[in-house]
């Protein structure tokens, strides 16, 4: 596929747009627009507190707001955006997926998994996907549309909300990781996606008082995105689903490789890592006989360390399968074999704990289908 043929979009089309919400303005903006509407600036503290401090989005519990002014305020500034289609549970409930519908029936999908030691919410940035990967379900159905800042950030509240009311097994708890690592290409829709992480770190109330360093922003490698988010002083995890370390390969499994080659992406993503001092997370799903052979390892060993040094940190995914799909994951002995190889190039490697293969709620799976 020609560079110029890739179906990569940076504006995704619009079926309908969302409609103004709170968590899509900064706290200024929020003063304003409640003055516009004709209240006091304190309103939006007020609106601000049950929506990122109480995580509480209906406006008719909002008793310390005047009963005159509460549905007003409700539908000009915290009107629903995302309802609840279903929720799935696995791992014995303590991983669910909840399929959501947006104001113009728009699907999309959020996976919430709690461990012993971490909640962690995975989110979706976009409506489907326009990298075309063709091992991933999400990549295989196309972009739909952008989410706004706010359909963003109310999967984090939702989530957030879901542990504190003890709904998953484990009791009342708190939501501590958020990933972009659900549906969509993250750095596509890029200013929706940074402002979003500013909504979900700061300190409550005006954003959910996560720190940066417990959100992951993941990308194929948009290269121009990357150094954006460079210059943007955040100190976010950044993950790259680098899938195999050989362009000839890589253009196929990652068609944006067209545009941007390896060496590009990881000199980008050390850029990131020299001005955060983060690790970069190296996402590889391992392919049975496509990208699990020892010399793509040693190749990406000596890549990695040569790109990233003490910043790289291979993350491997064993590949969850998708409905059609002509792949499938590596045997364990293969598996096990590219970890050492890796590791021996002196670059970390572990697998992923997979989660949710039997809900279609893993790596590559979700597809937002009722």
């Amino acid at each position: 596929m020609s560079a110029t043929s890739l179906p990569l979009v940076f504006d995704a089309p619009r079926r309908g747009k969302p409609p103004r919400h709170l968590a899509d303005m900064s706290a200024e903006e929020r003063r304003a627009a409640v003055v516009e509407l004709g209240e006091k600036p304190f309103r939006a503290r007020q609106l601000s507190h049950h929506y990122f401090a109480r995580l509480n989005a209906d406006v008719a519990e909002m008793t310390d707001l005047p009963a005159s002014s509460r549905d007003m305020l409700g539908e000009k500034l915290l009107p629903r955006l995302l309802t609840s289609v279903r929720h799935l549970d696995t791992d014995n409930g303590t991983t669910r997926k909840t399929l959501w519908r947006a104001h113009d029936g728009t699907l999309l999908e959020s996976v919430l998994m709690r461990y012993p030691d971490r909640a962690t919410v995975c989110i979706s940035s976009q409506a489907g996907c326009g990298m075309a990967c063709p091992f991933c379900a999400t990549g295989q159905g196309g972009l739909q549309r952008n989410l706004s800042t706010a359909e963003i950030v109310d999967q984090v509240r939702s989530a957030a909300a879901m542990m504190r009311d003890g709904e998953i097994p484990g009791g009342a708890g708190r939501l501590s990781n958020v990933v972009f690592m659900g549906m969509g290409e993250p750095l596509a829709n890029y200013r929706r996606v940074v402002d979003a992480v500013h909504r979900i770190c700061d300190p409550a109330p005006e954003g959910l008082g996560l720190s940066q360093r417990s959100v992951t922003v993941s990308t194929v490698g948009l290269v121009p995105a990357i150094r954006r988010m460079t210059s943007e002083g955040l100190q976010v995890t950044l993950a790259v689903s680098l899938h195999t370390p050989d362009d000839e390969l890589r253009d196929t499994l990652v068609p944006v490789n067209n545009r941007w080659k390896v060496a590009e992406v990881l000199e980008a993503a050390r850029g990131y890592a020299d001005q955060t001092g983060r690790r970069v997370s190296i996402e590889y799903a391992l392919i049975r006989d496509i990208n699990d052979h020892p010399w793509r390892a040693d190749l990406l060993g000596k890549l990695l360390h040569r790109h990233l040094g003490r910043f790289a940190h291979v993350n491997l995914i064993p590949l969850n399968p998708t409905p059609g799909s002509k792949w499938d994951a590596s045997p364990k002995p293969v598996e096990r074999e590219f970890v050492r190889r890796v590791q021996e190039a002196g670059v970390p490697c572990t697998v992923r704990d997979t989660r949710g293969q039997e809900i279609a709620a893993a790596c590559g799976q979700l597809a937002a289908e009722e």
